[in-house]
């Protein structure tokens, strides 16, 4: 083993890979960043070329490793992953994609919801999987993709993210525990394919991946991959997590000491945990450190919606530019966005009222409101739903999560975790790495290598923390729109967004006869 190791910690997200180049205080050497393109092929339905993982994988270690001091590459021992969750591809046996993968926030698995939830009913989906029935998790859209697709069912091998780059890693298709748990096709407490879910689906547990815990050593790289990346021969690959688990640890939270907010391209925030337990406020989630577990929040839609009022509300060409811009001028905008709130429900609500039919909603619209009074609402709304969120999680575990350490790209906006901060009544400490997934995966590669001797240890010496954002004079404006406006708006206009849902879905089966 080298005197100095160095440690890749790789993140497959959802519009981009990332690696980092971290040595063992967790220091960054040297980095690469390759893009994912996101194909929308309906209202609800998101797709992506699977060889883009490996493609974009290749890409970003090759340009880390070629940053890399040349003398110190010889340092680089240890590899693990960390990727986008319920995102999947169906291959044949080679690994070979034989259909675009479905991402995440692909939504066409309404039906398909509510036939697995009355065939093996939503209490028993919910305890086996941690997880309550909607369209995120994977297995719904495996059941969509079987039922549109139906020529796939017995050549098709289902890989998640992990056992897909596995595969080109190291030959073994392996998925580890914190990362096949956000397929719901996994026993969370039993730590194994689910029989009984696979019925359902309709697939063989000889389809689905190697199953071991996050930590176990998959091999090392092969030599073709050590040609196409730069990395050296004999580099070890060991077996990571989703990336919402890998912020949690590259954030140093592995106990119930603080909490995290991931402000990523959906935000997710949650406490890591020694005990297994459910409840509508939270989905249970095998933790990056084994034995552990995430109860985790989502809303799907973070730096996304922000992306979508760039993009495609206000058609910005430069998306950089006018984020600068948007920042800047929203800075300037008063608490509460002169009257505006938004319901951030772009992509349905997931935790804690599991609508995969709600949709977004401004509020208090007049015509006085800018751009810029459009983004801050988004920064609140997301804000209060974060609060939502957190409260949730207090109450199922009675006890107060009274420090929130906030990453991932939304974090380096200084006004965002000023919001957080105010809206949350607490302080929201910012991590030093916002690509805290990718440090997540150094981590437990540096752990898994044996550098550190528990995952304490290593946080301890390989994460540190950032700015400390304190709540100022806009919190009692922020406690007043959360308990008077937000906190009941969902429930009352549920039954219009049912409704509108309904007429949504009419339309789209009119369109797709």
């Amino acid at each position: 083993m080298s005197d100095a190791p160095l440690f890749v910690g790789v993140d497959s997200s959802t519009t981009s890979v990332r690696a980092l180049i971290v040595d063992e205080r967790g220091y960054v050497i040297a980095s690469g960043r390759a893009p994912l393109a996101v194909v929308r092929v309906s209202a609800d339905g998101y797709e992506q070329d699977a060889e883009s993982w490996w493609a974009g994988l290749v890409q970003a270690v090759r340009t880390a490793v070629a940053d890399l001091p040349a003398e110190r590459r010889s340092d680089l021992v240890a590899l693990a992953l960390a990727h986008q969750r319920e995102t999947f591809v169906v291959t044949d046996a080679g690994g070979k994609p034989l259909a675009p993968a479905m991402l995440w926030m692909d939504g066409r698995a309404t039906e398909e919801v509510a036939l697995a939830s009355e065939q093996l009913g939503a209490v028993r989906l919910h305890g086996l999987t941690g997880k309550p029935p909607c369209t995120t998790p994977s297995l719904f859209k495996l059941m969509y993709l079987l039922r549109t697709r139906p020529e796939l069912r017995d050549v098709a091998c289902v890989r998640d993210v992990h056992s897909f780059l596995a595969l080109r890693l190291t030959g073994r298709a392996v998925a580890s525990l914190g990362s096949a748990d956000s397929t719901a096709l996994l026993d969370v407490r039993r730590k194994q394919w689910c029989g009984s879910l696979a019925d359902l689906v309709g697939v063989d547990l000889h389809q689905l991946p190697e199953l071991v815990e996050s930590g176990c050593l998959l091999g090392p790289i092969l030599p073709e991959v050590a040609q196409s990346t730069g990395l050296p021969e004999g580099v070890l690959v060991y077996a990571g997590s989703g990336d919402g688990q890998a912020c949690s640890l590259g954030a140093g939270v592995v106990d119930r000491g603080r909490g995290f907010i991931d402000l990523g391209n959906a935000i997710c925030s949650g406490i890591v945990t020694d005990s297994y337990q459910i409840d509508q406020s939270f989905r249970t989630m095998h933790a990056a450190i084994p034995g552990r577990y995430c109860l985790e929040t989502t809303l799907r839609g973070g730096m996304m919606t922000l992306w979508w009022l760039i993009d495609d509300l206000l058609k910005r060409q430069d998306r950089a530019q006018a984020h600068e811009e948007l920042e800047a001028d929203a800075r300037k905008v008063a608490p509460a966005s002169e009257g505006l709130l938004a319901l951030p429900y772009w992509s349905g609500v997931m935790n804690p009222y599991w609508d995969d039919g709600a949709r977004g909603v401004f509020l208090g619209l007049h015509a006085g409101h800018q751009p810029a009074h459009l983004y801050r609402a988004l920064l609140e709304g997301m804000a209060l739903e974060v609060r939502l969120h957190i409260e949730g999680i207090e109450a199922a575990v009675e006890q107060d999560v009274p420090t929130l350490v906030a990453m991932g790209g939304g974090s380096t906006s200084d006004l965002w975790c000023q919001i957080l901060a105010d809206t949350l009544a607490r302080p929201i400490v910012r991590a030093e790495q916002a690509d805290a997934a990718a440090l997540g995966a150094a981590v437990l590669a540096a752990v898994a290598h044996g550098t550190f001797a528990s995952f304490d240890e290593a946080t301890a010496e390989m994460v540190r923390l950032g700015r400390t954002f304190e709540p100022g004079p806009a919190a009692p404006t922020y406690d007043r729109l959360y308990r008077e406006v937000y906190r009941g708006l969902y429930g009352a206009l549920a039954p219009r967004l049912g409704t509108l849902a309904a007429l949504r879905q009419g339309e789209s089966s009119k369109r797709s006869e």
